[in-house]
């Protein structure tokens, strides 16, 4: 389970250094941006923008569709704060509060996320609450990070974890789903919603960074708030961390410095009239 508190809390305090570090998150956007049809470019659409962050795919939205009403939620006041500044438009409102518990008022031509549905803990209903909020043909487009993410880190910690002994079931962060485990998840979703045929498309990526040191990888993450929020405890012993260290350092750097897998998944969920 997610800490939501704990969540925003880190999300307020990194607020003003996520942009210098998010260089993934603004990929995974220009995906998003990527899969949106042009149709209606040009007409007077509807968009719920769900975990805005600090504003660079509302940014994109308010450009890439001139005629557009969005309104971009987050959890974090902080990111929210700094949204506002980027995104200085009447037809731009924002919302500070947690999706999956706040209400949705109205219906929406298209909804979008940008890396925030790992943070969701009842991915199904949260899923079937932003479908059923779509206007006939809408359309519900989301990334989120996949099973590979940081799988050299995830190797490390269990190979630090079998070295020195350690039988906890603790991992250094949350698990994320496949491609496959998320699409059989929103199929489950949508067959539940009989009166709403769908059609469901999908695609994954895998995006590679290099680190100068596995320090500067741990704080890239803290950069952007994105620190382990789980409830679940995770090993923080010293000698376990050096150990960690050191076996990233040794099995996964090379003449590029220290390798770190980001893995995203891309989901586009529309409503159809058969």
């Amino acid at each position: 389970m997610i800490n939501k508190q704990l969540l925003k809390k880190r999300f307020n305090n990194h607020a003003k250094t996520y942009d210098a570090y998010a260089d993934v998150q603004k990929s995974m956007a220009n995906r998003l941006i990527d899969q949106l049809s042009t149709n209606f470019s040009n007409q007077e659409v509807t968009i719920l923008e769900i975990g805005c962050g600090t504003g660079y795919l509302t940014q994109l939205l308010y450009k890439k569709f001139p005629k557009a009403t969005i309104t971009a939620v987050d959890l974090s006041s902080g990111m929210i704060e700094l949204a506002k500044k980027k995104v200085i438009e009447d037809r731009v409102s924002f919302i500070c509060g947690d999706i999956e518990e706040i209400s949705i008022e109205r219906h929406y031509d298209l909804i979008i996320s940008n890396a925030t549905f790992q943070w969701f803990n009842s991915l199904h209903t949260t899923i079937k609450k932003l479908y059923t909020q779509l206007k006939p043909k809408g359309s519900l487009i989301f990334s989120t990070f996949g099973n590979h993410t940081f799988q050299e880190l995830h190797t490390c910690y269990s190979d630090a974890k079998q070295k020195l002994g350690l039988s906890s079931n603790s991992s250094p962060g949350q698990s994320f789903f496949s491609l496959e485990e998320l699409s059989q998840i929103c199929e489950r979703v949508l067959v539940s919603l009989r009166e709403h045929p769908f059609k469901l498309s999908k695609m994954e990526k895998l995006e590679v960074q290099y680190f100068r040191t596995v320090q500067a990888f741990f704080t890239s993450i803290k950069k952007i708030g994105a620190s382990n929020s789980n409830e679940e405890s995770y090993c923080q012993r010293p000698s376990f961390f050096r150990k960690l260290i050191s076996l990233y350092e040794n099995d996964y750097r090379d003449e590029n410095g220290v390798k770190v897998t980001y893995h995203y998944l891309i989901f586009n969920i529309t409503k159809t009239n058969q």
